[in-house]
């Protein structure tokens, strides 16, 4: 069985930044894509990243060029670095594993002065 742990989120100030982890296990991380999303109460849940098998990665408009994705394959770990949070990054963030379609159960975020 297939299951997604997210850790590391938080409350920081405007302009810090938050590493979130997400340990996979019942799998194996290099064998499947990957994605994190995020989900303000009432709105549907936002795609912001992707990797793929390889390593390559997307992101969504609204956090390129601060965001991060990486993965730790050897102990099945993917992080993602978020850097230069805004109040509008505030959410629950949930890693995704597209290829067998499981969710983790999220991790708060809020970002306020």
């Amino acid at each position: 069985q297939v299951r997604l742990v997210e850790s590391g989120g938080g409350s920081v100030q405007p302009g810090e930044s938050l590493k979130l982890s997400c340990a996979i296990s019942g799998t194996i991380l290099s064998s499947s894509i990957m994605g994190w999303f995020r989900q303000i109460p009432g709105n549907e849940r936002e795609w912001i990243a992707t990797v793929m098998e390889s390593g390559k990665a997307d992101f969504a408009d609204s956090v390129k060029g601060r965001f991060m994705l990486s993965r730790d394959n050897a102990n099945n770990v993917m992080y993602l670095q978020m850097n230069s949070l805004k109040p509008e990054d505030t959410a629950v963030y949930y890693c995704r594993d597209f290829t067998r379609n499981v969710w983790g159960q999220g991790t708060q975020v809020t970002v306020s002065s």
